[in-house]
């Protein structure tokens, strides 16, 4: 299989696709972390369609404008209109529209925020581009970024002057879990779920770690060697997206570390509670940083009961073995730091995995049953890693997620406990079942008999296309 390989992406390609079958004009803004395969989202989609493929620079707006303008040329197959003296971006646009005619043709406006970012008037010029011509034609018209916050504040925000202009809009997230084997064919399940714990689903880092070699040697010369491209990877991410990026540090080291709660998080960082609030909430909204409340909570425990954790692996990963090793690993020991660091790192793939099974697109192929809520939950020193609730039926699922390979008496153990802790949930007069999940569980056949339901690695290696 090429490592060039278009993954997936169905689901954000028919949202394209039908964005580009309607009869009307469409301003479509497409958005989501660095590396998370946007760009080549884009040109997958337009490859075989009428295009204009534009990617902003750091350049002066100027040479943007210059350089926008001949390729809008070069695609009208006009040379006199490359050297049209053309003032602003909303005067080069309308005069492309009047050359199109009724044609349908696509505009990629890669890394947009950074037209932006040069000349701020961008926004109003390309709104009055819009106003005046491109909605009466049949341009499809993508805004593409990167920069998460500057995207959602500058183009999608009630106070921006395109708001109400786009017909739609999609935040693209990681890969599903069950493609990441195409990525790396001839690994197993259980390899594939730890390479899911240091890169998450980002199609750029998947593509660093090469099939031929072993997990460990993945780690070592991929992430925890001095010059990898995921050496350094979370540090650029930070400053680029960021201003004080060495107080989000300060708060991900935290978080790393095991505080989860927000007090715990203020006492560790030493900052202000107002601005250890302000940056998780812009950490949450860049998907970095994720506040979990017990799934039956109400609104009102919820607002009092909530745990942060990181929810990109990536990060995860990078501020649990890479930060805290850095001298070692700035004089070549990865190979040792990574030995000294595999008995915790089994521990911290206990959480990955529980995060894995919780993923709703993974729970509910894996175990096929229908919710309306999923969700952890815990009340004092009390904890489920798993319930599954279908409101509708009055039917609930709790379920144990062990990255352990369990013996029978184990895995009975386990499920007596959860039977224990589940009537602590309540829900009476609900239909409840029992589950539990695990790399492997010896005489599974005869806990299924009784009633519980079991899935191991085997489940998830069938569902590996």
């Amino acid at each position: 299989m090429s490592r060039q390989k278009f993954i997936d992406r169905k689901r954000e390609l028919e949202f394209l696709e039908g964005a580009y079958s309607s009869d009307r004009a469409e301003l479509i803004v497409i958005y989501g972390r660095r590396r998370i395969g946007k760009t080549e989202l884009l040109l997958h989609f337009a490859r075989d369609k009428p295009h204009v493929y534009f990617l902003a620079t750091e350049k002066p707006y100027r040479d943007n404008l210059g350089e926008l303008q001949k390729l809008l040329a070069e695609f009208l197959k006009d040379d006199i209109f490359g050297k049209i003296a053309f003032e602003e971006i909303d005067e080069l646009l309308m005069a492309f529209a009047d050359r199109i005619g009724n044609k349908r043709v696509i505009l990629i406006f890669d890394e947009f925020p950074l037209l932006v970012e040069h000349h701020r008037p961008v926004l109003s010029l390309l709104q009055r581009a819009w106003d005046l011509k491109l909605s009466k034609t049949k341009i499809m018209l993508v805004l593409c970024g990167s920069s998460v916050s500057a995207m959602e504040n500058n183009v999608l925000a009630y106070k921006s002057p395109l708001y109400g202009r786009r017909t739609g809009q999609w935040r693209l997230t990681e890969i599903p879990f069950f493609h990441i084997g195409e990525f790396l064919p001839g690994y197993t399940a259980e390899d594939l779920i730890r390479v899911w714990g240091v890169t998450g689903g980002i199609p750029a880092y998947l593509l660093q770690l090469s099939p031929e070699k072993s997990f460990d040697e993945n780690v070592i010369e991929r992430v925890l060697s001095k010059g990898a491209f995921l050496y350094e990877e979370a540090e650029f991410l930070l400053r680029e997206e960021l201003r004080e990026p060495a107080n989000y540090f300060a708060i991900l080291q935290a978080i790393a570390s095991g505080r989860s709660r927000f007090g715990e998080i203020v006492n560790a960082t030493g900052l202000d509670k107002s601005l250890v609030s302000k940056y998780l909430a812009v950490l949450q909204r860049l998907g970095i940083v994720e506040r979990e409340v017990p799934v039956t909570a109400t609104l009102r425990e919820a607002s009092k009961r909530g745990l942060y954790s990181i929810a990109d692996n990536y990060f995860a990963f990078w501020f649990r073995y890479v930060l805290p090793n850095k001298s070692y690993l700035e004089a070549g020991l990865a190979e040792d730091v990574w030995k000294r660091s595999k008995e915790d790192f089994n521990t911290y793939m206990g959480s990955v995995f529980e995060r894995l099974v919780r993923n709703p697109e993974v729970f509910l192929k894996l175990t096929g049953f229908h919710f309306t809520k999923l969700g952890r939950w815990w009340r004092k020193s009390e904890e489920i890693d798993l319930i599954a609730l279908n409101e509708l039926e009055k039917r609930v699922l709790f379920a144990e997620v062990k990255w352990k390979n369990l013996s029978e008496r184990e895995a009975r153990g386990i499920l007596r406990d959860l039977e224990r802790k589940a009537e602590l949930v309540g829900l009476k007069g609900w239909k409840k079942s029992y589950g539990l999940v695990a790399k492997n569980v010896e005489k599974r056949e005869k806990l299924e008999e009784e009633g519980y339901s079991i899935w191991d690695l085997k489940d998830f290696q069938s569902l590996i296309p």
